[in-house]
């Protein structure tokens, strides 16, 4: 990826309906250079969707959670479960595989408590190797993105 590359990926980032010849200049290139390398770097996998991003409060989900889970046993059969399961779930936000005193930690969003506590006793009912788990609220959200620095280094 070269300087022009990290220039597009930083502005579709924040804004992907912006045409290609707002793109183009932006960063310096043609439209049709600008749409030869969005689509390289779509083929290439470094950009991996085009999404619109919803407020939660609007669409009926305001409440959010971060949720740590501890496993009974690594098996790799019970982990690609439990993965299959997270991924397949759409209030689970984010997954993360960590170290420290869980193994896994959550981002869920719910329309309350009460939905959160049906997607727990749901998650532990279909698996069997979920130990326990821990929640924390949030209180209120100050930033939520995915954007993702692209600089040089």
């Amino acid at each position: 990826m070269d300087s022009f590359d990290r220039r597009l990926l930083a502005l579709v980032q924040r804004d992907a309906s912006l045409t290609s010849e707002v793109l183009a200049d932006r960063v310096g290139l043609s439209a049709s250079a600008v749409q030869r390398r969005l689509k390289r770097l779509r083929a290439e996998g470094v950009i991996n969707s085009l999404v619109a991003t919803v407020d939660p409060s609007r669409a009926g989900r305001p409440s959010f959670f971060i949720v740590g889970l501890e496993i009974e046993r690594e098996r790799p059969d019970l982990l690609q479960r439990l993965r299959a399961w997270l991924a397949d779930e759409d209030a689970v936000q984010e997954v993360f595989y960590v170290t420290g005193a869980w193994d896994f930690v959550l981002i869920v969003t719910a329309p309350g408590v009460e939905a959160y506590d049906a997607l727990m006793s749901r998650l532990i009912a279909d698996n069997p190797n979920v130990r326990r788990f821990t929640t924390n609220v949030a209180l209120g959200v100050y930033k939520r993105s995915l954007f993702l620095p692209v600089t040089e280094g």
